[in-house]
């Protein structure tokens, strides 16, 4: 598995990959407005956005086959971390946020609004929750904080 930075080649595969993973566990139960409107905010155009505003994105790739991606604001917020299905459970998510804490300073804290079907893999990296969950435009979440666990 190699890590590098998102290029400009990576984003329709990555937009393509959140699309799908988004649709089967986190828009499912919004109303059909909320779901698009969330969508559209992280297709390739939005990614793209991220991107030029200096998000840090960086991706997991095998032999140039998306495994995953990982986008950091302002070196303390997870945005995204999306990884195929089917190479879950397979270390690519700690592999992306290692990669990406690292490439961020190895801040002490990093938040994270977390997809409720995630909770699990991010508690496993040393995120706790700092708050019930919450929902913004119909989407729920989880928010957490990482407090340096010795499992990252």
């Amino acid at each position: 598995m190699q890590i590098r930075p998102l290029s400009a080649t990576d984003i329709p595969a990555a937009a393509s990959l959140l699309r799908l993973l988004a649709e089967r566990s986190i828009v499912q139960d919004c109303a059909p407005v909320d779901a698009a409107a969330f969508l559209r905010e992280h297709d390739a155009d939005g990614i793209a956005r991220h991107l030029a505003d200096g998000m840090a994105y960086h991706v997991a790739t095998r032999d140039d086959v998306l495994l995953g991606f990982i986008g950091v604001r302002e070196r303390r917020h997870v945005f995204h971390m999306f990884v195929d299905q089917a190479h879950q459970r397979q270390g690519v998510a700690r592999a992306l946020w290692q990669h990406a804490r690292a490439a961020a300073g190895n801040p002490a804290q990093m938040t994270v609004n977390a997809a409720i079907g995630a909770v699990p893999v991010y508690r496993a990296l040393g995120f706790v929750p700092t708050a019930p969950v919450q929902s913004r435009n119909g989407i729920a979440f989880h928010p957490m904080q990482f407090e340096g666990s010795v499992h990252a």
